[in-house]
């Protein structure tokens, strides 16, 4: 990581300057804050650590310098002991976290350790969403929060790899979108994508659909067939619903994967191909190989690399987002949410993850009878858990919250990016849920 250290004291300096060194850090040095500039203008930095008292322009006026060149660029403020109300007052400025004189050098890793972590995020995340801008991609992937951003990273990290991919998640979680994504990533992007779901085509035509066949190799074969591998060659076959298929095809499967060869039904004549799997399943693998229902060898196979897909549950913070595409996507006229409708929807589950939530926005579309669509609009399933026992502990839970964000608020200052970033949660999520239990800064 590149890091410049800015700060007066030279002893402080140096001290820093050597400890990061040994640990594999390129770190550049300035004695105030006009040298910071000038060796920023002429190194990509990635990490600022800012002395707050310097000679000439302050630590504040010098991180405000550095993000209009570089937004991206993180910070870490240096105060002297027992200034930290100061040191919140310039995080407003977006310094992203503070140390107090003298440094814990064990304090300062592991804050670089964060940082770096989210960096990397970072830079995947804006990868990813500017190879989409740039292609004709056909859906949009729709999610800001820690959950989604990190499974977005992962996704980017695995592109460049030629190695099989297991995506694992719920029914629902998008599978076959990041199997989409995966793709578009990866340098095979200008050749075919093919999926095939493993559970929709009988045992009897899966071999001829996956492997192709020869004419005249079974009754109706009356022309040669180009199977999936084939089909994909060059680029990826997505095997969704792996975890279906029976072991016979399973063997079949693992052949073609170990030699990078398959055979056609009707026909001896081996076939070269160059093709990237993903495969795709909501089952466990590990426990049904541990009970000779699914080959170990072939999950090791597949299993080179692997994703896991977060259930809608655990990103909440996307809920309003994934939202308010559905309505502007499929709203047949313009419809508005009551708040009381949003606070049901963020209650609720989603067993069927976003195409659930997918839905249940399209069944309310289509017979909400106004221009607002309020609960009563909402199918059944949603709105049975919201009875009198749910909504005791909803009350609980609810004044448990409001306290957490009125916490996080009145350590930032009231500054709601900065309480976001505390919370976990958007900006977005944060001004509902201030809007949800009416909350307002006192002022005196």
């Amino acid at each position: 990581m590149k890091i410049l250290i800015a700060d007066d004291d030279s002893m402080q300096r140096e001290l820093l300057a050597g400890f990061l060194r040994k640990r594999g850090h390129a770190v550049f040095e300035a004695a105030d804050g006009t040298q910071a500039l000038t060796v920023f203008a002429r190194e990509p930095i990635q990490l600022a650590l800012l002395d707050h008292r310097m000679p000439g322009l302050t630590g504040d006026e010098v991180l405000a310098r550095l993000q209009a060149i570089n937004p991206l660029v993180r910070a870490i403020l240096i105060t002297a002991y027992g200034a930290v109300e100061t040191a919140v007052r310039v995080m407003k400025l977006g310094a992203d976290d503070f140390l107090e004189k003298p440094v814990d050098l064990s304090q300062l890793i592991d804050k670089i350790e964060r940082l770096e972590q989210e960096l990397a995020i970072a830079e995947d995340v804006v990868e990813v969403t500017e190879t989409l801008t740039e292609t004709s991609w056909p859906i949009a992937i729709i999610g800001s929060s820690p959950a989604m951003r990190e499974t977005l990273s992962m996704a980017r990290r695995l592109a460049d790899s030629p190695w099989s991919v297991l995506i694992q998640g719920e029914t629902g979680t998008g599978k076959e979108l990041f199997a989409r994504l995966i793709h578009q990533l990866s340098p095979r992007s200008e050749s075919p994508f093919v999926a095939l779901n493993c559970a929709a085509i009988p045992d009897t035509l899966f071999e001829s659909e996956l492997f192709g066949h020869e004419k005249g190799a079974f009754t109706g074969a009356d022309r040669a067939h180009r199977g999936c591998f084939e089909r994909a060659n060059g680029g990826t076959l997505f095997l969704d619903e792996v975890g279906e298929l029976s072991p016979p095809l399973q063997s079949k499967l693992l052949r073609a994967l170990q030699e990078k060869r398959i055979n056609r039904v009707g026909s001896e004549r081996d076939i070269s191909v160059d093709t990237r799997v993903l495969a795709a399943t909501n089952r466990d693998l590990r426990t049904l190989s541990a009970g000779g229902e699914f080959r170990e060898d072939l999950y090791f196979r597949l299993k080179v690399l692997d994703i896991k897909l977060p259930p809608l549950r655990q990103r909440r913070e996307d809920i309003p987002a994934l939202i308010e595409h559905f309505v502007a996507r499929d709203a047949p006229r313009a419809i508005q949410l009551a708040p009381e409708t949003l606070d049901v929807l963020m209650r609720y589950d989603y067993p069927g993850n976003v195409r659930e939530l997918e839905h249940i926005i399209q069944r309310s579309l289509t017979l909400a009878r106004g221009s607002v669509l309020r609960p009563r609009d909402l199918p059944e399933e949603v709105m049975r858990n919201q009875g009198a026992d749910a909504g005791q502990l909803r009350e609980r839970l609810d004044a448990m919250e409001r306290a957490l964000l009125v916490e996080a608020l009145e350590h930032s200052d009231w500054v709601q990016t900065q309480a976001a970033e505390r919370l976990g949660i958007s900006e977005r999520v944060l001004r509902y849920k201030m809007g949800k239990y009416d909350i307002r800064r006192a002022w005196n």
